[in-house]
Order: C-alpha cells, then structure tokens, then sequence
C-alpha cells in the first residue's frame, strides 16, 4: 500500500486525480452502452434523442453500440452546449444555450418538435437525457414571449432555490419540460436513459422532467415563488401563466415510457472515495448531499476539515462528498463565479495560514456558473495569495466574485467541458504529521 504524501505540495495533484477518477466513473458513454447492453434483442432502427450537457458523449456511444450490433439510428437530433459534427448523418446537431436560455435554446426547441413531429406511429425512440437540458432547449409555452422566459430563468438562478425547486418552476412555462416531450411522443416507444444531476436522482428535476409527469400542485409553485421574494418580479405574463398552468397527471398517457437512471453523483464520489483508498488514504465518505448555501457549506467543511469528532479532519484522512449548493444573488452588483468557487474561496478563509490542508470543490460537467473553470482547489495560501496579487478575497467573497479572486490566485480548476453531468464533487485532505490549527 502506498503512503499518503508527506509534502503539502502533493495535496492539490491528489484532490485532482480524485476528482478525475471521479469523472471517469460517470463517463456517459460506457454508461449508455451498459444500458443498452441490458435491452432484449431488436433489429429495430431507433430515433435518437439525446438532449443536455451529456448529450453528444451519449449519442455517440448508442451510435457505435448499433454499428457494432449491425444497427443503425432512423434519425434524431443532438442538443448540446456547443455545436459539433454529428455522431450520425441521420442525426442533426444543434447547440442550445445555458445556464440561461437565448436564441440557440429557441432554434434548438423548433427542430425538436419539427423531428418529433416527424417520427412515425409505433416507432423506437431513445431519449438520451442529461442535466441542462432545460436552458439548452429552453422556449416558451405558447403565447409567452421568449424574453419573458429568459427573464424567469435569470430570476430563478439568483434566488438560492435548488435546482429541483427550479425545475418545478421552469418546467410549468417552457415548451417541453414536465412530461410534455412524453406527451408529444405518444404512440411511439420511448425508452429514456438518464445521467442524473439532481439531488434523490429525481426524474422529475432533471432536465425539467420532459419524459416524466409532475403532479406539483399549481398553489405551491406560486408558494414557492413568493418564499423567494421573486414572485412579484416576474414578467406579469409568466405570472399568469404560471396561475393557470397545471401540470399533465400520472395517466395512461405515459405508459409507453420506460425510464432508466445510469449514472450519478453517487457512483462519482464512491469512485473518488475509492481510488483514494487504493492510494493508502484513510477515507472518510459522507453519504448524505451537500446542499443550501454556497459560501456557508464552504466554511462549515473548513471547520469539519480541521478536526472534528467525526474523523474527517483526522490527519491522513480524505474527506469526500458529493451534492450542490445555491448562491443567492442580489438584482444587480454580482460578479462572476459559480456555486463550487464560491464554496471553496469561503473554505479558504478558514484555511488561511494553515499547512498541510486542502479542499476541491468542482462540478462534474466542467463548468461552474458562467465560468470556463470547474470550480478551484484552495489551501492555506489561497486567501494570501489573493492579497498578494492586488485582489481582497473578502470583498470579492461579499460580492459574490470568487472567480476572480480564485485566478488571481492560481486555484482555478479547468477540464473544460467533461461530457457529463452529475452536480459537483467536494474532496478535503489534512496531512500526516500536520499540526493542530489554532483556536479561532
């Protein structure tokens, strides 16, 4: 068994490779191709679907699964973040738009009615879905104005609700969230695989739940909205909208839907936990999912990483858990970062000083908020290192603009975009041998 490293400046190499062990035990592709491995025996030529961040690693995988069984798609549409060749010529490819949904959201939400519509009666559908797929084919009901919608999405990221209670919102005004792609796919056979990015791995939340039906009842929408102090803000239009709307019942109308999860943030952060053990580390594994407030779960794993009854600050131990936080925005005045930098620039405040300490906070898609970085890694020098290059992490923390802090830093993680899609990870190690932080 190999020693856990004895030199502060291995800690942040150890928290990225367990962060890309991580990502690898959620690659979207061998999932898809195990679940594909698992259907009885079709010659059927299946419609794609694949719709998210994920969407492009998951369309290629089916794609080669059916080569490779003497198969090929009758057709279909990618959604992605970004435009690309498509895996298929039967496939068309459209790049969508998030965290917030624009005129490529628009353009991508029109074809996938148009080949929906076209997708003949009895046929075999595989609706490949993955988190963001809610922005990336973000369009109105009808009757609601684009910038209407986009306004209620940019209300929503601000206002600390998680992204189910989000999603519960979002869905009851957009074109194809709450069963509604379901609904459009009536009469054919759908069979959706899923790489979730939601707490509970609730069908419902991820992606807005196009396959899955909602029974939230309308009054608590308008509850929800109004305990977040955004209701009022809203365009008057969504207001009424949302008032009316009801969502589709759990009836036969579903019944051609089979639905299967394949991958999540817990199969991620049980592969982190377990390629540190092959590396020598104790692991201390929390099962239960980081949620709430950024900037304060920053600072209470801080805490619990310098030394806790309940191990995970233990010298020698690595601490791993999985989950995603919230920031609360104020109407104007933020600057730019994302929940994981938020998190980590707080935990850096607590470590400041400290030796032989490390936290990375990171999401598994590659981009954290509108940023091109994952999230960051922070230790004992960061908030220092802040300082030093002209920039105060404590003002830059009250702002809400931990990415600038975090590159003037040089704790920014980048991977660029990993192809999947299952919330974020949050590994923590101490040292052997390192000493006792002081009483604060």
């Amino acid at each position: 068994m190999v020693p856990p490293p004895a030199a502060p400046t291995a800690l942040r190499p150890l928290l990225e490779t367990l962060y890309d062990a991580a990502l690898a035990a959620v690659a979207p592709g061998p999932a898809v191709r195990a679940a594909l491995d698992r259907l009885p025996p079709s010659a059927d030529r299946p419609w794609i679907l694949a719709l998210g961040k994920a969407s492009r690693t998951m369309a290629e995988a089916a794609v080669r699964w059916l080569a490779e069984h003497g198969r090929e798609p009758a057709g279909g549409l990618v959604v992605a973040p970004d435009a690309g060749p498509a895996p298929h010529p039967s496939l068309q490819v459209a790049a969508g738009d998030h965290p917030e949904p624009g005129p490529g959201s628009l353009a991508a939400a029109a074809r996938l009615g148009d080949i929906v519509a076209g997708i003949p009666a009895g046929a075999l559908v595989w609706v490949l879905l993955s988190g963001g797929t809610t922005s990336l084919v973000g369009a109105p009901e009808p009757g609601l104005d684009p910038a209407d919608l986009r306004e209620l999405y940019r209300l929503l990221l601000g206002s600390g609700l998680d992204i189910a209670q989000m999603n519960a919102v979002r869905k009851r005004a957009s074109r194809w969230g709450g069963g509604k792609l379901a609904l459009a796919l009536a009469g054919r056979r759908v069979r959706v695989l899923v790489v979730s990015d939601v707490i509970g791995d609730d069908l419902r939340a991820i992606g807005s739940g196009p396959c899955v039906p909602d029974p939230t009842p309308t009054a608590e929408i308008r509850a929800l909205l109004e305990r977040a102090a955004i209701w009022a803000h809203l365009p008057a239009a969504i207001r009424q909208h949302l008032a009316r709307e009801q969502a589709p019942p759990a009836d036969a109308r579903f019944a051609h839907v089979e639905t299967e999860i394949i991958a999540s943030n817990r199969l991620a952060i049980e592969a982190a936990a377990e390629h540190a053990r092959d590396l020598g580390w104790t692991v201390a594994l929390d099962p239960t999912p980081l949620a709430g407030d950024a900037a304060q779960a920053g600072r209470q794993l801080a805490e619990r990483l310098l030394g806790t009854p309940d191990g995970i600050g233990t010298p020698g131990v690595v601490a791993v858990c999985g989950g995603e936080t919230t920031v609360t925005l104020p109407p104007t005045g933020a600057g730019l970062g994302g929940r994981c930098q938020e998190l980590a620039l707080a935990a850096a405040a607590r470590l400041d000083g400290l030796d032989g300490v490390a936290l990375l906070a990171a999401g598994t898609d590659g981009r954290d908020g509108p940023t091109d970085a994952a999230g960051a890694c922070v230790d004992g020098s960061t908030w220092t290192a802040c300082r030093r290059a002209g920039v105060d992490p404590a003002a830059a923390l009250a702002r809400h603009d931990a990415y600038h802090a975090l590159a003037a830093a040089g704790a920014l993680v980048r991977r660029g975009l990993t192809g999947t899609n299952v919330m974020d990870v949050i590994l923590s190690a101490r040292l052997a041998g390192s000493p006792a932080p002081p009483a604060r």
